[in-house]
């Protein structure tokens, strides 16, 4: 289906990032909307111009990210992986390999880990994988396998013939297109990136983490514009006022703690504890604003533009199921008990 077009493709600028950047990244996005294909390019042509996380050019990384999500959530759900996958890579001082990437490190209770086999300088990966978004469309993968001690980062052709994405169990309305279910792997061949244990402990393992809300920030900037385009088509009142205010207060915080991040970041002061609590504190806050933007739209807005404005009702149903990669008050005790052990509350 061809994108519908915009009146205006949004951007989401933080700190001083260059303007111009940002509004080629949403002409870019917006050629996308609707088509997987055009994103997977869009994906592409993005890995060689985004800046990475961590070399001085953080914002930048985090606002190319929001300016996608903000034209369309889907297309953010393609482009935010690749990105990440592209930073692992950087991070361990290897290439990549050619086309899109996925990143897939999720288990699920009661599903072994995929198992590992030497075989030369490569490795063979056998097993069922997660939450493998789009692995039937990409191209490659960087995935964890084994477990405990031995748990690694492996890079892997998702062409291989022993890869199969198995199809026919996503059924979400939101992210519809995003496809993802579990990956089958039966003695594909792979190589490590990385030592044992080395995705999880590297510095930037937070900072993709910082990465995906800056997605959730995007999708609600462009969710809270509803608001604001409300408001010129009749004079608001009282009511209407204050949910604008009040999102424009959260989304003013959200943005405020990525720049935060983004500089902290870019000083090396994001490693380490100091890193994951605050990925923690970040996800936190930018998932608390989303939810409650989405809830102030809704209620300000009542049920026309979700039954019917297409682009609307798709953002509000992407960003509801975006938002659940935060996982609420399990990663509040987890940052608690980050929280304690550097001695106390903030």
């Amino acid at each position: 289906m061809a994108p519908r077009p915009l009146s205006a493709p949004p951007t989401v600028r933080l700190a001083d990032v260059d303007p111009a950047l940002l509004a080629d990244v949403a002409e870019e996005a917006r050629t996308a909307i609707e088509d997987l294909p055009e994103a997977l390019r869009v994906a592409r042509a993005l890995g060689g111009r985004a800046p990475l996380p961590g070399g001085g050019s953080t914002a930048g990384y985090l606002s190319v990210l929001a300016t996608v999500a903000a034209v369309d959530l889907t297309v953010a759900r393609v482009v935010e992986p690749h990105l990440d996958a592209l930073a692992i890579l950087d991070q361990a001082g290897l290439q990549p390999g050619h086309g899109a990437y996925g990143v897939y490190a999720a288990e699920r209770p009661g599903l072994d880990p995929v198992s590992v086999e030497q075989d030369g300088d490569r490795v063979r990966l056998t097993g069922t994988k997660p939450w493998c978004s789009l692995a039937g469309a990409l191209d490659r993968a960087l995935l964890t396998a084994g477990e405990g001690e031995a748990r690694r980062l492996y890079d892997l052709d998702l062409h291989d013939p022993g890869a199969a994405a198995l199809r026919g169990t996503w059924v979400s309305r939101g992210l519809a297109a995003v496809d993802s279910g579990d990956l089958r792997l039966d003695g594909v061949s792979a190589s490590p990136v990385g030592g044992p244990g080395w995705y999880l402990r590297r510095p930037g393992f937070a900072w993709g983490g910082i990465g995906v809300a800056a997605c959730w920030f995007g999708g609600a900037v462009a969710l809270a514009a509803a608001l604001s385009r409300a408001s010129e088509r009749r004079p608001p009142d009282q009511l209407a006022l204050a949910a604008i205010g009040e999102a424009d207060r959260l989304l003013w915080s959200a943005r405020s703690v990525l720049e935060g991040a983004a500089d902290r970041i870019d000083q090396g002061r994001a490693v380490g504890a100091d890193g994951a609590l605050l990925a923690a504190r970040v996800r936190g806050v930018v998932a608390d604003a989303a939810e409650r933007v989405l809830v102030l739209v809704g209620h300000a807005l009542g049920p026309a533009p979700l039954a019917f404005d297409e682009d609307h009702a798709r953002r509000v149903a992407d960003l509801t199921v975006y938002l659940r990669q935060h996982h609420a008050a399990r990663d509040d005790a987890a940052a608690g008990r980050a929280v304690l052990a550097e001695g106390g509350a903030a």
